[in-house]
């Protein structure tokens, strides 16, 4: 009779201030002050290149290595906040950030979409039932377990795919 009540609920996760972090608090190496601003990094697909080369440096320079394993968790959410956003500004459809438990809760037909037990934010369409795990993305890419070559081209690869 009350089963309505058993139904899991989502949990909105606001990741947008995360993603304005990018350029919001920037590291005091001069290429991050320049580039990571708010001019540059306005959320178009066009600024992912801005973020590709900041990763690129994270990965392949020691400045950016230090960082990488200081801060990894919070690098990995600032950027896949930021592309996530870029994404979802782009396919401009029902997508929001959730929790990634109350997404795997609410829908039984992700249960196996996604198996990463941290609490994560996610982009979910209620209408479509689908996810997008922008986050999880950056994170494999800056471990170097990536099948893209470079994150615009995730952007790019998963706006189509939802447009």
């Amino acid at each position: 009779m009350f089963s309505f009540l058993n139904k899991a609920k989502l949990k909105k996760d606001d990741l947008k201030g995360i993603a304005k972090l990018m350029y919001q608090d920037v590291s005091d190496d001069l290429w991050d002050k320049e580039n990571l601003t708010k001019r540059n990094l306005d959320f178009t697909i066009e600024s992912v290149r801005y973020i590709d080369i900041y990763a690129k440096r994270l990965m392949n320079t020691e400045f950016g290595n230090e960082l990488l394993s200081r801060h990894f968790d919070n690098l990995a959410e600032r950027i896949g906040a930021y592309i996530g956003e870029v994404i979802k500004n782009s396919i401009n459809q029902d997508f929001y950030w959730y929790e990634s438990d109350s997404v795997r809760n609410y829908s039984p037909n992700l249960n196996g979409e996604f198996s990463n037990s941290k609490i994560q934010g996610v982009l979910y369409s209620k209408k479509r039932d689908m996810v997008i795990l922008p986050l999880d993305v950056v994170s494999q890419f800056l471990k170097g377990n990536s099948p893209y070559s470079n994150l615009l081209s995730y952007v790019e690869e998963t706006i189509k795919q939802n447009t």
